[in-house]
């Protein structure tokens, strides 16, 4: 009897026969959503083969005995796996698939313990050896002639098991070739690879748990929910009345967008206007689409989590789900992988403590919809380690909504687009692009494989000339503006208007802007201040008593914001001064401007600031979407200036854009010669690489480097941390945190935590450590801010004198 398992609450044992097979019915069911059911099953029964090792087994005996007389990850199980898989499919093999085989099984089996993810075939860097061979090829793997005959004798046996080969080989030659010709590209080897191992991963997870807990494993009624969902929708909709020329609008482009439902899996584009109610009618598309097409989740993917709550929580109510719709933000937890990355590739004491706290937060994404972010949606296809690929097949057979889908960071273009494409050519994904500003994802090096006939909208130019309720006014001059006049500008629009939004492109700016304000004798002018130093509840309560002040109050307002309150805010001023930035920033500043049609068409005034006043520097994509802006309006007619925001004028700014940031779209890595991009597997540069290092190169079907790439993967250049602020609730947050939660009060006190977090750079973390101004809580696993560091009305002070120590509870 050989045991994968001893549950710690009662020492039951689970019998490594029985984890192996079902991981292996696990892993089939998902990876047959693409057709790769035999090769998917290979995955899960291989991958814990070295269980079956006298040492291993010993090993674990000790371990129950006795925790502390064993170290944790000591004997490698993983390796025994891909090892077999490249004896039988490899060594003693010319058949091309069976080397597919061998290295797209073999490597999700080697490295799904591993906190670098998926290992290089050709490592494009350092001593450039091959990851994967050496781990298959090189490592002598104990007990191994032991551990191939207990399989032999538990599982099946070898007859059977070189049939199940076979099967596999089979089912993988079908995948590749259509019509006789290979379809598959080196680039889709890497997502290929990645499907294999979130398979095998969530098999392995989900099976290990489901022991733990001593619960059956039971599917997710989606299908049932989506049709369920549907119908609540459809009963909101019958609710509205088109009461207003906008309303109407919005009412015809919704009915256009389920009609749209009816088209086949594809690349697809949602050109509403802003405020033109997108997220219901992209919902109904997409609700529409995956009932007709058999589509298994919708997910929801947007720039920023400052709008992640406020369209689930409206979704939530409209579906009537409180329990099934997720929102899954950036982690409170400070990065581990990080620190796993400095430790032994099978860390397992490590992965393990990460993962029991992240199996709380039920991040798998097997829910029907899903809210996330970009930086969430491009970490599950491309970051290392094993929690974020592990939902990756959850991306195939679903609908994906991209909510502003200009908002894909400039070096990331070509990963995108890619992504994409394999989901729709092999994933059976239908992706919607749903903006206002379309980008011209098109038009770059990697082109995006939209429809050529795939805008939901069907009278583009019609909709947005009827949709007109700002003009677009070019207060931008030669010697750009001072605070001064800034200032004086925004109290001359208040002599006719009663509120004014101004939106400037960095936080110093907007904080010097409101003081200066501050520090001058207002009449009747109330001063409001949002950035994202605030917590998110700090911003809701301060944007629901703006809101309110718009419709009741009688004084007049003036609120001060950088481009946060751009994404997704369903706010209304009578006028806006936006500081000149890109095109796509100036249309969603123009979208909280007599919003829902108020009034006549109302003023949104572009201005250009001083450099010392506002320093882009460090944003070059601002900057340079600036410029192009400018030169745009230099170059355009009167006439041409009025229609700034028309779909044909965005297109010749993407278009420039992109053509500027050329070099930038395959993601360079700095400091380096490589680009993340040529690392998919089409790329020469690692082999050729081995090539000079070794004089010659192994024959290798793949030849994708996924842990350089993982090694490297950031969405955000500069990375945050998240930390836990003392506004209103935060504070006992805090204090619950500070000390002794029960392993059931972890997720729900996370839950809370998220909208009083606020996401500082590594140079604000640092300047907050000198003054003593945060600290740890939970292990360490969550920073908390002091006090005297949060303002109340700019949130996180840097500027905050030294704390006298923590406090007290």
């Amino acid at each position: 009897m050989y045991i994968a398992h001893v549950r710690k609450s009662d020492g039951e044992k689970q019998l490594l026969k029985d984890h192996l097979t079902e991981c292996a019915e696990l892993s089939a069911d998902w990876g047959g959503k693409i057709g790769l059911r035999k090769t998917s099953y290979l995955a899960g029964l291989l991958h814990d083969l070295g269980k079956y090792s006298n040492e291993f087994q010993v090993y674990l005996k000790k371990a129950v005995a006795d925790p502390k007389s064993v170290t944790r990850g000591s004997v490698d199980h993983s390796t025994a796996g891909g090892k077999l898989l490249f004896d039988y499919c490899h060594k003693n093999s010319r058949d091309p698939f069976s080397y597919i085989l061998a290295e797209l099984v073999g490597n999700a089996i080697i490295s799904h313990h591993s906190s670098r993810g998926l290992q290089d075939f050709f490592t494009p860097e350092g001593e450039a050896n091959s990851d994967y061979l050496r781990r298959v090829d090189e490592i002598e793997v104990v007990d191994y002639e032991q551990i191939k005959s207990r399989f032999f004798q538990e599982i099946m046996s070898e007859e059977q098991f070189q049939k199940l080969l076979l099967e596999a080989i089979k089912e993988l030659k079908g995948f590749y070739q259509k019509d006789g010709k290979s379809r598959v590209k080196q680039n889709d080897t890497f997502f290929l690879l990645k499907f294999i191992y979130s398979c095998l991963l969530d098999a392995d997870r989900t099976n290990t748990m489901l022991f733990e807990e001593n619960k059956v494993f039971k599917r997710h009624e989606n299908d049932v929910l989506l049709q369920s969902y549907s119908q609540s929708l459809e009963e909101y909709i019958a609710t509205f009345t088109a009461d207003t020329p906008i309303n109407q609008l919005r009412g015809q482009m919704s009915d256009q967008c389920k009609a749209f439902a009816e088209r086949k899996t594809g690349i697809y584009t949602l050109s509403i206007p802003t405020g033109g109610g997108k997220t219901l009618a992209s919902l109904r598309f997409a609700l529409n689409h995956a009932i007709k097409y058999g589509k298994e989740r919708i997910i929801y993917v947007v720039p920023f989590t400052t709008i992640i709550e406020q369209n689930a929580a409206t979704v939530r109510e409209i579906l009537k789900d409180e329990v099934n719709i997720l929102e899954h933000h950036s982690n409170v937890f400070t990065d581990q992988e990080e620190m796993k990355e400095r430790q032994t590739e099978e860390s397992e004491a490590e992965k393990e403590a990460l993962e029991q706290k992240q199996a709380l937060l039920k991040d798998n994404w097997e829910s029907p919809v899903i809210f996330t972010t970009m930086v969430q949606f491009l970490n599950t296809i491309y970051s290392r380690g094993t929690r974020n690929p592990r939902r990756f097949h959850n991306l195939t057979n679903a609908v994906i909504i991209f909510d502003e889908a200009q908002g894909v960071p400039t070096n990331c273009t070509h990963l995108f687009n890619e992504s994409l494409n394999f989901l729709k050519n092999y994933g059976t994904t239908t992706s919607v692009l749903c903006t206002a500003t379309q980008p011209s994802l098109e038009n770059v090096g990697r082109a995006l494989a939209k429809e050529s006939d795939g805008e939901m909208v069907a009278n583009l130019s019609e909709v947005e000339s009827k949709f007109k309720r700002v003009e677009v006014i070019d207060r931008t001059t030669d010697d750009t503006w001072t605070l001064e006049e800034l200032a004086e500008f925004s109290q001359e629009i208040l002599t006719e208007k009663e509120n004014l939004l101004i939106i400037l492109n960095t936080k110093k700016a907007v904080r010097r802007l409101y003081q200066y304000l501050e520090n001058k004798p207002l009449e009747n002018i109330e001063l409001y201040h949002l950035s994202t130093s605030m917590c998110a509840k700090h911003r809701k309560n301060l944007l629901d008593e703006l809101r309110e002040k718009l419709t009741n109050s009688d004084t007049k307002l003036i609120c001060i914001t950088t481009q946060l309150i751009e994404a997704g805010v369903d706010i209304s001023f009578q006028s806006v001064i936006r500081s000149a930035a890109g095109l796509d920033s100036i249309a969603q500043a123009a979208g909280r401007c007599n919003r829902h049609g108020e009034t006549r068409q109302q003023p949104v005034y572009l201005i250009n600031l001083s450099a010392d006043l506002e320093n882009l520097t460090h944003l070059p994509e601002i900057k340079q979407g600036q410029e192009i802006t400018l030169d745009i309006l230099k170059e355009s007619s009167e006439l041409e200036q009025k229609e700034l925001l028309s779909h044909d004028v965005q297109k010749r700014y993407f278009d420039r854009y992109y053509d500027c940031f050329k070099d930038e779209l395959n993601y360079p890595v700095k400091k380096t010669s490589l680009n993340l991009f040529s690392l998919l597997g089409e790329g020469a540069n690692a082999l050729e690489h081995y090539k000079r290092t070794h004089g010659s190169a192994p024959l290798l079907a793949f030849r994708s480097s996924p842990k350089t790439v993982g090694k490297y993967f950031q969405v955000i250049d500069s990375p945050t941390t998240s930390v836990l602020v003392p506004y209103e609730k935060g504070n006992d947050l805090i204090a619950d945190l500070n000390g002794e939660l029960r392993p059931e009060e972890y997720a729900p006190t996370l839950k809370k935590a998220q909208q009083y977090m606020v996401n500082v750079f590594q140079h604000e973390l640092m300047e907050l450590q000198k003054t003593g101004s945060i600290y740890p809580l939970l292990n360490g696993d969550v920073l908390a801010l002091t006090s005297n560091a949060y303002n109340l009305k700019f949130g996180i002070d840097l500027e905050a004198e030294a704390a006298s120590g923590y406090l007290g509870f």
